[in-house]
C-alpha cells in the first residue's frame, strides 16, 4: 500500500533550477527537507500557540496534537496533498461564547469534538458522491473569494495585535523578508521567512541592548514599558514535560453554537486543496473528500485529549508560495518538530518569546500572499468579475469575512467573519444565479476547469475523480501553469 512516504530526491537535493518546483513526491536533501519543515513549524507556531492561549487550552498540547493531526492528514492523502494542520481559529469566538455561558475547557473540546465528527461525516459524502458536489456548491467565483477572505480575514491579527508592538521592528522585517524572498538564490531564497524570524529575532534583542525598553502595546494589548525580547520565561520552563490532558463533555447548548463553524471548516479545507492544486499543477479533487474526512479525524483526536480542533493552515500555504517547495518530506519533519517541541515546554517558551514586532513583519506577506491566492484562482479559471452575478456576492462576502461582521441571532448564537463571509458567498451567489437573467449565466462550465475536469457521461469513473481530459494532460497544463 503507498502510503505517500517514498520521495524522488528533486535534482542533486540542494539547489532545483530556477523557476522549478520541489514536487510533493519529491524532496532536497534530507538536511535542507528538516530546514524546510522547521519553517514550517515557525510559520504555524504563532497561531497555533496562540490560539489555544485565547480559547483557554494548552498551548504545548496544541503543538503535539498539530502534529499528531498532520501525520493523519499525510497518511489519508497519501502524501498528495501537502499541508499542515494547525490550531484552527475559527473555533476562537465559539470558545468565548461558550465560556461565558458558563462552560468549561471540557464543554469547549466537547463541543468542537461533535463539529470534527461533522467535518469526517461531510468528507465521507465527498468521497461518495465526488468532488463535483463541492464544485457545484462553490465554483471558483465562489472559492477563489473564499480563499481571499480566509487569508486577507488574518489581515487584523497583523494590523492590530503584532505591528503596533514595535512598528519598526515589523517594518524592516517586512523590507528583510521580501528582500530574502527575491533576492536570495537557491535555497536560501526558499526559507527568506525562517531567515526574516531569525533576522526579527536578533534585531530586537541589538534593539533593547542600545535603546532598552520600548514603550507601547505588548502581547495583550496594554502599553507598557517592556523589553521587545522577553526570555525570562525561557530560564523558568522545563526541558521535558507533558502537556495538560483533559476529556471531553457533551452539552447540546455548546454543540449548537459551534456547529455553524462547520461551514468555514468545509471551505477552508476545498480552498486549501484548491489552492495547492494551482500551486502544484495536479488536479486533486479525488483526495478532496479525503482531506475534509481527515481534518475531521484530526480534530477529533485533538480535542479527545483536551487539546484545540485542527485545520489546513493558510499560513503554510503562504510558505509554500514563497518557497515553491510541495514536498510532503517536508511536512513529515515538521511534524516530528512538533511532536518534539510539544514534550519540550523550554521550546515553547523560546517561540512564544518571538516578539511582536516580528510576527507583524512576517505576517504582512504572508497573509497578503493567503489572500491573493484566490485571485490566482479566479484568474486561472477565467473569472468575469464584470458579471453581477459573480461580482455582487464576492463582494459582500469578502468585506464581511475582512471586516469580521457579525450577525446576530439570538443572545447565545451568532455568525461572523469567515463562517458568515462564506454562506453570504455560497448561499448569495446561488440565490442570485436563481433569479439571474439568462445572460447573466453564460459563463460555463461551472466547475473549475482549472484543477477539476469530470466526464458526466461516465457513470462507472471513480468518485471524484476526472474525465474529459486523461490526468496526464491535466497535470501536464497544471505544470505549465505552475512553471509559467
Amino acid at each position: 500500500m503507498d502510503l505517500g512516504v517514498r520521495w524522488t530526491l528533486h535534482g542533486d537535493g540542494r539547489t532545483p533550477a530556477p523557476g522549478a518546483v520541489v514536487r510533493p513526491d519529491e524532496r532536497l536533501s534530507w538536511p535542507r527537507t528538516a530546514g524546510l519543515g522547521a519553517q514550517h513549524v515557525v510559520a504555524m507556531f504563532g497561531a497555533s500557540f496562540v490560539a489555544p492561549v485565547l480559547m483557554g487550552l494548552d498551548p504545548n498540547l496544541a503543538i503535539m496534537m498539530s502534529g499528531v493531526a498532520t501525520i493523519v492528514f499525510l497518511l489519508a492523502t497519501r502524501g498528495r496533498v501537502p499541508s499542515y494542520l494547525g490550531c484552527s481559529l475559527s473555533f476562537v469566538g465559539v470558545a468565548a461564547v461558550i465560556r461565558a455561558q458558563g462552560g468549561s475547557s471540557a464543554t469547549v473540546t466537547g463541543a468542537v469534538f461533535v463539529v470534527g465528527a461533522a467535518l469526517f461525516l461531510v468528507g465521507l459524502a465527498v468521497r461518495h458522491f465526488g468532488a463535483r458536489i463541492i464544485h457545484a456548491a462553490m465554483p471558483p467565483i465562489v472559492t477563489g473569494a473564499v480563499v481571499m477572505l480566509i487569508g486577507f480575514n488574518l489581515a487584523p491579527v497583523t494590523a492590530a495585535t503584532y505591528w503596533p508592538q514595535d512598528q519598526w521592528t515589523a517594518l524592516f522585517v517586512m523590507l528583510f523578508t521580501g528582500l530574502a524572498v527575491v533576492c536570495l538564490r537557491g535555497f536560501w531564497s526558499r526559507i527568506a521567512i525562517f531567515l526574516g524570524l531569525v533576522f526579527g529575532y536578533v534585531l530586537s534583542w541589538g534593539l533593547d541592548r542600545v535603546f532598552g525598553q520600548i514603550h507601547s502595546a505588548d502581547a495583550s494589548g496594554e502599553v507598557t514599558d517592556h523589553w521587545r525580547l522577553d526570555l525570562s520565561g525561557v530560564g523558568q520552563a522545563d526541558w521535558i514535560g507533558l502537556p495538560t490532558l483533559h476529556g471531553p463533555s457533551f452539552e447540546w447548548s455548546a454543540i449548537l453554537v459551534a456547529l455553524p463553524v462547520v461551514i468555514a471548516l468545509i471551505a477552508e479545507n476545498a480552498g486549501h486543496v484548491k489552492a495547492v492544486g494551482e500551486m502544484t499543477g495536479d488536479n486533486l479533487d479525488d483526495k478532496l473528500g479525503t482531506a475534509i474526512s481527515a481534518d475531521g479525524v484530526g480534530s477529533m483526536l485533538s480535542t479527545a485529549v483536551g487539546g484545540p480542533p485542527n485545520t489546513t493552515y493558510s499560513e503554510n500555504i503562504g510558505v509554500m508560495a514563497a518557497t515553491r517547495v510541495y514536498s510532503t518530506a517536508a511536512y513529515w519533519a515538521a511534524a516530528g518538530f512538533a511532536l518534539l517541541f510539544g514534550l519540550c515546554p523550554k521550546f515553547g517558551a523560546v517561540v512564544a518569546a518571538v516578539p511582536g514586532g516580528v510576527l507583524g513583519g512576517i505576517t504582512v506577506i504572508l497573509y497578503g500572499m493567503i489572500g491573493l491566492l484566490g485571485a490566482q484562482i479566479w484568474t486561472n479559471a477565467k473569472v468575469d468579475l464584470r458579471n453581477p452575478l459573480n461580482l455582487v456576492p464576492a463582494a459582500a462576502g469578502i468585506i464581511i469575512g475582512v471586516g469580521n461582521v457579525t450577525l446576530e441571532f439570538t443572545d447565545t448564537f451568532s455568525l461572523s467573519g469567515i463562517a458568515l463571509g462564506t454562506l453570504v458567498v455560497i448561499t448569495g451567489y446561488h440565490a442570485l444565479r436563481a433569479f439571474a437573467p439568462a445572460h447573466l449565466k453564460t459563463q460555463e462550465p461551472l466547475l473549475d476547469e482549472g484543477t477539476s475536469s469530470y466526464d458526466t457521461s461516465d457513470e462507472g469513473a471513480d468518485a471524484g475523480g476526472s474525465g474529459g481530459k486523461d490526468n496526464g494532460e491535466a497535470d501536464g497544463e497544471g505544470a505549465q501553469r505552475a512553471k509559467s
